[in-house]
């Protein structure tokens, strides 16, 4: 049995409140003990100056695996993960081919148990093909491992389709997450629509199709049970709008992409591709509404929305670039600069990214207790970086940090009691 204490750390976990100095004993890669620890160990790490937390989960990354290589693989991204802290993530199904079938999704959970350091675990394609015209293997695939459905990036045009499908999803205990959009709104957009797209002559994404397209996903989680996830949400009036879903009793969660807390649309700058992102980067009023939802445990899940692209893809003009951004690096940073100004506390920074997403998809990491998986990290809250594209880990550098100086450091990442990065 091998034995790994812990000491001197500061012990955070927001699923039960813990927050004081103390030690951490894992066994055979499971926490035996938490809190006031003595006594043997193979391996002794002296934590003093650093937070001990649950590793984080992130509910939306994007690989190139199967496909797109070129961009990331799930090697590459998990290298990423583990330097942000990530120890578990659910990768999108909008791959080539998409995943959307049993053998696909046993490949991504096979895949990743070979060459992740991660715990990867696959969202299953909600349609055929993510094309909006006939339902997935939904039951199949959700017993090969598939922990929610998404048709991605876009929307299911098709009402009736997704009706059907969410009723379906609903009788089979799955989550349906979806991006609250109106294709047809938005289909031409670059950036957030309004004055400033004006003025660079650009083409708006209107806060509108969220509005619309979210108001119908909610009516249709209403109406047929289906669990909804509201897939990175980013203006003020969709908290609004969710509200009042949630005061009418519908079971809705809502995610925010970790940059749309830090970046507003005057970020774009001169035609800043790397800041090309889908939602796009909103008003600052929008950016400090989710802050306050976020404060509020409003918001159930902060994601990286990793979503790597090379650089012959992004080094366009603004409005031929493709939509992306790199975030499995920063996310925790993102967030510790709201601790930092005392938006938040770190607790209720860490929630989103660890007990709650983990409770999503049914998960027992995010939590530090006895019995359950040793994934965690030790991080810096106050160390400073400057983040440099040319160090990031990521197959893609493609992150709109770069450049930005950023506040809160990972140092240790151990998943299943093992060291898998160290700074």
């Amino acid at each position: 049995m091998s034995r790994t204490l812990i000491t001197n750390a500061r012990l955070l976990c927001p699923a039960s409140g813990l927050d004081e100095m103390g030690s951490l004993l894992i066994e055979d890669g499971k926490i035996s003990a938490v809190g006031d620890v003595s006594g043997g160990a193979d391996t002794l790490i002296d934590a003093s100056g650093l937070c001990l937390s649950p590793g984080l989960v992130d509910l939306r990354v994007k690989t190139g695996e199967p496909g797109g290589e070129q961009r990331e693989t799930l090697e590459t991204a998990s290298r990423a993960a583990v330097s942000g802290g990530v120890t578990s993530m659910v990768v999108m199904p909008d791959t080539e081919p998409v995943i959307d079938d049993v053998a696909l999704a046993q490949f991504i959970t096979n895949r990743g148990r070979e060459t992740s350091k991660t715990r990867i675990y696959p969202a299953g394609a909600l349609t055929i093909g993510l094309q909006g015209k006939a339902m997935s293997e939904i039951s199949l695939m959700q017993g090969s491992g598939a922990v929610f459905f998404t048709n991605g990036d876009w929307p299911v045009g098709d009402t009736s389709v997704l009706r059907r499908t969410m009723a379906y999803a609903a009788s089979c205990g799955v989550m349906v997450s979806s991006r609250a959009d109106t294709h047809t709104l938005s289909a031409r957009g670059v950036m957030n629509a309004g004055a400033r797209a004006a003025r660079m002559g650009l083409s708006g994404l209107p806060r509108e199709a969220e509005w619309i397209g979210l108001s119908r996903d909610l009516f249709l989680a209403e109406a047929t049970g289906c669990r909804l996830l509201v897939d990175q949400i980013s203006t003020a009036r969709s908290l609004e709008i969710i509200r009042e879903a949630r005061d009418r009793g519908v079971e809705v969660y809502v995610s925010v992409a970790a940059h749309h807390l830090f970046f507003n649309e005057t970020d774009v700058g001169d035609y800043l591709t790397y800041c090309k992102v889908n939602p796009p980067f909103r008003s600052e009023e929008d950016r400090q509404a989710l802050i306050d939802a976020l404060a509020a445990g409003e918001i159930d899940a902060v994601v990286s929305a990793h979503d790597p692209q090379p650089p012959e893809e992004k080094r366009l003009p603004f409005g031929e670039a493709a939509f992306g951004a790199a975030g499995l690096e920063t996310v925790l940073s993102a967030l510790l600069v709201l601790v930092q100004d005392e938006r938040l506390s770190l607790l209720d920074a860490l929630r989103p990214v660890t007990a709650s997403p983990a409770s999503l998809i049914g998960v027992p990491q995010g939590r530090l207790a006895e019995g359950l998986p040793a994934d965690l990290i030790l991080f810096d809250p106050d160390r400073p970086w400057h983040c440099e594209r040319e160090n990031l880990l990521s197959r893609s550098l493609n992150s709109p940090f770069d450049g930005r100086r950023m506040v809160g450091r990972v140092m240790h990442t151990i998943i299943d009691g093992e060291t898998v990065f160290q700074r």
